[in-house]
């Protein structure tokens, strides 16, 4: 167990993790954050959200933050200048796009400055209230330039996007990183890229190393991160499956409970 003093740096994700159940940040939890700030702690938000979604979350938290999007494909500092960036060839993307997918597959590419889709999805879009990263439903097949940023399926059969993913690492054993960030959230990155990975590059810009980090999480694509920090606390409201392959990690209060927040406040804030 590592002690609470030696922490200075707080990880977190967003969905799930910091927002609650209607995708906003509560202003208890907002609270905590500035008084994190004003004591010190570098704090870092490590979402698999596209960077012009989630700049506009973070801005919200009243407080400077690093920002990880795209499970680590982008680094935006706290002015907001983007520190790194890492797509995918479009060539690598087109070849898993030549396989057969299941029509009731919602298909996405996250590209630079909007998303592309096969259908409109209204349960994604609940998720994209209010935000300057918008659709564009395409016929993948009729187009030419697939670089992106990630790709992603989602449907609400889990077993559907299981099957999927072996599908496409049948293919591609060795090209991508993969991660379900919800049961029905099934997105595939470049295999350099991970929110571990991202994260490692900013503790060095900023002379901190894992050990002084603690982080927060609820989806597979946080278990590198909450595996790497100095301690790593899962979400109530994570899957089953995510606790019992993390099951030496600590389980706190739910995202719609404040977990993230009312944790800080307890033990790193003495409140």
């Amino acid at each position: 167990m590592i002690s609470t003093e030696k922490i200075k740096v707080v990880i977190s994700d967003l969905d799930g993790t910091l927002l609650n159940s209607d995708h906003k940040i509560s202003q208890y939890t907002k609270t905590v954050f500035q008084e994190l700030h004003n004591q010190d702690y570098l704090i870092i938000v490590a979402t698999g959200r596209h960077h012009l979604d989630a700049l506009d979350i973070v801005e919200d938290l009243g407080c400077p933050v690093y920002l990880v999007t795209s499970n680590g494909a982008r680094i935006h500092s706290p002015q907001k200048e983007l520190l790194f960036s890492f797509d995918i060839q479009s060539d690598a993307i087109k070849s898993v796009f030549d396989l057969q997918i299941d029509s009731e597959i919602t298909t996405i590419l996250f590209k630079e400055n909007l998303w592309q889709t096969n259908k409109n999805n209204e349960k994604l879009n609940s998720y994209q209230k209010k935000s300057k990263y918008l659709p564009e439903i395409v016929d993948f097949k009729t187009l030419e330039d697939f670089e992106s940023i990630k790709f992603y399926f989602t449907h609400d059969n889990h077993q559907k996007l299981v099957d999927l993913r072996d599908q496409i690492l049948e293919k591609h054993p060795d090209d991508f990183s993969h991660a379900f960030s919800l049961p029905f959230c099934l997105e595939f990155m470049d295999k350099s890229v991970d929110k571990s990975v991202a994260i490692a590059k900013i503790l060095e810009k900023e002379n901190f190393v894992f050990e002084q980090t603690i982080s927060f999480g609820d989806g597979f694509n946080d278990e590198n991160m909450l595996k790497s920090s100095g301690k790593g606390l899962i979400m109530g409201n994570a899957p089953e499956s995510l606790k019992d392959r993390l099951s030496h990690l600590e389980v706190i209060l739910t995202n719609d409970n404040e977990g993230v927040a009312k944790y800080i406040s307890k033990k790193l804030l003495n409140n």
